[in-house]
């Protein structure tokens, strides 16, 4: 009876005393997990700069959920807002792409990031093009679901605000020829937008030299060198645009054309 008599003593007078302090605890808790990770994977606190245009530079950045990671430099300001990121697949784009998120992320979240050094501004929010399926239950197809995605996109980007925009694999959901008008398109207007960041990969190499006439896009590719009909990616991020073609390669290493002789 005691009990529940200061139980409900509490509950009536300290009900928001109580609640106060359950949110530091929760907090404080939080705070000693994020030190904790941070010193456990050797992670780097960064610096934030304050900046009203949006940049980002990371020297050795890599993703931590990697047992042997490559690490990248790179380097996103108003004057070079938007990389230009091309390579086979398997080469590296995606995992470069989301290496960067996740460094962004957990610099505004108070940690620290996997990388030896970076500077950053404050970002208002990241918006992410990845991962994007169909709705067979809505009737929605892959490429409608890819330009809802682009659509929500720009309606959110278009404030004035500072956002950091990662698209990967952009209009897989249509032929080449439509991917590709609709590709520049796109990239011809979001580099209008001087207050955010972009990371853009894509296969289709062809559509880089018309967008070589932008001097705030950067161009960068993941090179793979073929040795004896074996694929060998080394991960380097070099300057440039990809010219890989190892569809039909893939497809004979991995003794499908054998299959299909076969048949």
């Amino acid at each position: 009876m005691q009990v529940v008599h200061f139980g409900n003593y509490i509950r009536d007078r300290f009900k928001s005393a109580a609640l106060e302090l359950i949110d530091i605890y929760g907090r404080l808790d939080a705070w000693y997990a994020m030190a904790k990770a941070t010193k456990a994977y050797e992670l780097t606190l960064p610096v934030f700069i304050n900046s009203e245009r949006p940049s980002i530079k990371a020297n050795l950045l890599y993703h931590i959920l990697l047992y042997q990671p490559v690490a990248y430099d790179i380097d996103l300001n108003p004057n070079n807002n938007f990389l230009f990121l091309t390579g086979a697949n398997m080469a590296g784009k995606s995992t470069f792409i989301k290496a960067v998120g996740i460094a962004v992320y957990l610099a505004h979240l108070g940690m620290g990031v996997p990388a030896k050094q970076m500077e950053l501004s404050l970002f208002d929010g990241v918006l992410s093009n990845i991962n994007i399926e169909d709705n067979i239950s809505k009737g929605e197809s892959y490429f409608f679901n890819e330009v809802q995605r682009v659509k929500n996109t720009i309606l959110k980007i278009n404030d004035n605000r500072k956002w950091f925009v990662l698209i990967d694999e952009l209009f897989k959901g249509t032929n080449v020829q439509d991917a590709m008008k609709c590709s520049l398109t796109v990239i011809k207007g979001l580099i209008k937008i001087k207050n955010s960041l972009f990371i853009l990969s894509t296969h289709l190499y062809e559509i880089g030299e018309e967008l070589k006439q932008y001097p705030n896009i950067s161009f960068k590719f993941f090179e793979t060198s073929v040795k004896d009909d074996q694929l060998d990616f080394n991960y380097q991020l070099k300057e440039g645009i990809s010219n890989d073609r190892l569809g039909y390669l893939i497809l004979k290493r991995e003794k499908v054309i054998e299959l299909l002789e076969q048949l």
